[in-house]
């Protein structure tokens, strides 16, 4: 286990002794995955309190400054903090009571304490993540090309952050949806909340072209012009938004 992970029994440690704690459940890198932490991860938990207690262990910070002094926090959520240790360990977490913990659509998280008359499988519990409504190539591969689309008018327009977004991430974001429905690549541990995450360990340069679909900010019709080529290689795009997307590559700005 990585030593930062140990700030987190370190604060179990502290927590098992109030009187209104009920468990603490890292997530993430630090959930049940936790051989995948590294020097880059951040310490990502939950603590499961008692009812009515959620806005003291919010509010306050005391407790979290047990192990190490706390350099910079602020409230991110009405349930949660970031915060930044004085040794540079980061941490992001949110308070919940139990029955609020149920209700919450989360995977992957490690009991690291919970007090011993604590609810059985805490780390299990909580809603099933919703998947999107239509998850099949045929969605994904015409929400790619109507980003292209919307994104290329509003480059024209002179909207160019709002184009960038729609092509270099929306976009990107479908292309990255189509690659997991139609092709295995290397496995790899997908994250369910962003799928950004890991791509470049799962697909080799030549699968997915990251470098040319997202050149930056002054290459929106750069970008916009690889990923149509990329899903037309690959995909049965309809010719009539393919024609027009192309139209819009060649349209000078207003």
């Amino acid at each position: 286990m990585h030593p930062t992970l140990r700030r987190l029994d370190d604060l179990a440690a502290y927590l098992a002794t109030l009187p209104d704690t009920v468990a603490l459940l890292g997530l993430g890198s630090a959930g049940d995955e936790h051989d995948r932490f590294d020097a880059h991860s951040d310490l990502d938990f939950f603590l499961v309190v008692a009812d009515g207690a959620v806005p003291r262990y919010v509010d306050s910070i005391d407790w979290l400054a047990v192990p190490c002094p706390v350099a910079y926090s602020f409230a991110n959520d009405r349930r949660g903090r970031k915060a930044l240790y004085a040794d540079g360990i980061f941490v992001e977490y949110a308070v919940f009571t139990v029955d609020e913990l149920t209700r919450l659509p989360y995977a992957g998280a490690r009991v690291v304490w919970q007090h011993p008359d604590a609810p059985a499988g805490l780390a299990e519990s909580g809603q099933p993540s919703v998947p999107p409504p239509y998850d099949t190539p045929d969605f994904h591969l015409n929400e790619a090309l109507t980003n292209l689309y919307v994104g290329l008018h509003r480059e024209l327009r002179g909207e160019r952050l709002s184009a960038s977004r729609f092509i270099q991430s929306y976009a990107v974001d479908r292309v990255i949806a189509l690659l997991r429905l139609t092709s295995p690549g290397i496995p790899h541990r997908r994250d369910p909340f962003d799928p950004a995450r890991r791509v470049e360990q799962a697909y080799p340069a030549e699968a997915l072209p990251l470098a040319a679909m997202v050149p930056g900010y002054r290459a929106n019709r750069a970008a916009a012009r690889v990923t149509l080529e990329w899903l037309e290689a690959r995909f049965p795009v309809d010719p009539v938004i393919a024609a027009a997307i192309r139209n819009l590559l060649t349209t000078s700005a207003s």
